[in-house]
């Protein structure tokens, strides 16, 4: 939302916005349905190679198999620290006599110290017995609805009784850039941020092996979660562009999180201290939405995206890739305890935690890793809607959730749509471009795709997805017994069921 307010705010926010949600929608539709035809832990990955045929499945397997891992893991860091953010933002509101500025070293170690701490606390809780995450997931659900609520009822009261309510005009109608960027590139950036509110929606897949009937649950989990985080989200903004200041107000007050300066003004002392506590809660447990389905249970799904929830989902997708050898270490990666996959969450905590370390010699990691987050699942997004268009539009089996008549203009709107994503996400966020403001995630992208492409080929064929696995999917029925190949003709032999690879 910060970062919104710097590239463009109103006309081009709320333009953006929608835009974003109609084709994040029709883009979750496409994954939905690819889901669908193949519910299994690890998901993403597998459905790449699925679409990409017996002739470029694996090399697409691959590259999104270490593209999801590096997004999730990369998710971790990110997330944490902005809750870290948020907590070091009283510094401002108390007057502390601290640096609060990115650019001192002496507070980007403490916010390193304080991401790390959160870090490990987010990862010992995914050690506890499997019976109890519903419980978790449950009192998530019930803070980031708190915290929505609260946002609805105090913050325009509270902005009544102290600068007042925005016009319409001001809301709506008013320019402002942050960037330095060319007017029109500021208005791409907005992209930056409206993109990354509704992605990672593909975490239903990750625990398709946890969920009864997954080949419906958890594809309505993937379409049904990016539809309700859009209504909310497109809510919250219109919230803030009424209530909060104008930009330069906001950055004024020169916290590494202005909102939370502002909720000092508008709530009060004590009232902005149990609003941002729900805040970093909501960041570290709860926050955003993405949907999880857990648990054997098609009723248990929660639209949640934060540190320890997304390590969850990330050592599911870890041990996934790891169960089929393609990571370094695989066999110890790929135990279980207690029907646990805790290795794989050791390797998520300790790659997030190695991520994090880059606060440490930049004041501009962290856009950087919010990107290396959100760039690699937009990619494998866009490169599964690509392969499905082209390498297999009649050879895939028709899943249970079917977007029938509608799946291949969602399949081209989704290559386009995505391809757009991964470049604004690329894009430098502050002009001059040098080498302190760099964009780091396009280096991290090529990087992770090199080991890919070495994984690739250094990885023989029978160890994993070998072309007639993959053949012998997508040419059967798929996920269940009782559906119908797209546009096969009737009576013609269709094979057998293997949902696995």
């Amino acid at each position: 939302m910060v970062f919104l307010y710097g590239t463009g705010h109103s006309p081009k926010l709320r333009t953006s916005y929608l835009v974003t949600m109609v084709f994040t929608y029709i883009t979750a539709a496409v994954i939905a349905e690819v889901c669908s035809a193949s519910p299994s832990a690890g998901s993403i990955y597998l459905w790449a190679a699925e679409a990409g045929g017996p002739r470029f499945g694996r090399l697409l397997g691959f590259i999104v198999a270490w593209w999801s891992t590096t997004a999730w893991t990369t998710f971790c860091a990110s997330n944490t620290q902005a809750a870290v953010n948020y907590m070091l933002s009283e510094l401002t509101v108390f007057n502390v006599d601290f640096p609060t500025d990115t650019s001192s070293v002496k507070f980007r170690a403490v916010q390193w110290i304080c991401t790390e701490i959160l870090l490990a606390l987010a990862a010992i809780l995914n050690f506890m017995p499997p019976k109890y995450f519903r419980y978790v997931f449950w009192f998530s659900s019930m803070v980031v609805l708190l915290d929505f609520i609260l946002n609805i009822i105090w913050l325009p009261i509270g902005a009544h009784n102290t600068w007042g309510f925005r016009t319409a005009e001001e809301a709506f109608m008013s320019t402002y850039n942050g960037t330095g960027a060319p007017p029109g590139w500021n208005w791409c950036l907005s992209y930056l941020a409206t993109a990354g509110i509704l992605i990672g929606f593909d975490a239903s897949g990750h625990v398709a092996e946890e969920t009864k009937n997954a080949s419906i649950t958890a594809a309505r989990g993937i379409f049904w979660s990016t539809v309700v985080s859009g209504i909310g989200g497109l809510a919250t903004i219109i919230l803030f562009l009424f209530c909060a200041p104008d930009p330069d107000t906001l950055f004024s007050f020169g916290s590494p999180q202005p909102f939370v300066p502002l909720y000092a003004v508008v709530l009060g002392r004590g009232g902005h201290i149990f609003m941002n506590v729900i805040c970093i809660v909501a960041l570290w447990l709860v926050s955003l939405t993405l949907s999880y389905s857990i648990h054997h249970s098609p009723t248990n799904q929660t639209q949640n995206k934060n540190t320890a929830i997304a390590i969850v989902a990330a050592s599911r997708l870890v041990f996934a890739v790891a169960r089929d050898g393609v990571l370094p270490f695989s066999s110890w990666v790929s135990k279980v305890h207690n029907g646990q996959p805790r290795n794989a969450v050791i390797v998520v905590w300790a790659v997030a935690a190695l991520v994090t370390c880059t606060l440490l010699p930049s004041d501009v990691a962290f856009t950087s890793l919010v990107s290396a987050a959100g760039v690699p699942s937009a990619a494998a997004y866009g490169l599964i809607c690509l392969a499905r268009l082209i390498c297999t539009p009649k050879r895939f089996p028709k899943p249970q959730w079917s977007l029938g008549k509608w799946s291949k203009p969602f399949q081209f709107i989704g290559v386009f749509w995505n391809g757009w994503v991964v470049a604004v996400l690329f894009s430098p966020y502050a002009f001059p471009v040098t080498g302190a403001n760099l964009n780091y995630a396009p280096i991290i992208m090529a990087g992770v795709t090199i080991f890919a492409l070495i994984s690739y080929f250094a990885m023989p064929e029978e160890a994993w997805l070998p072309r007639n696995r993959i053949s012998h999917f997508i040419d059967s029925k798929g996920a269940q017994a009782t559906v119908e190949e797209v546009e096969r003709p009737s009576g013609e032999d269709q094979g057998t069921s293997t949902p696995r690879l």
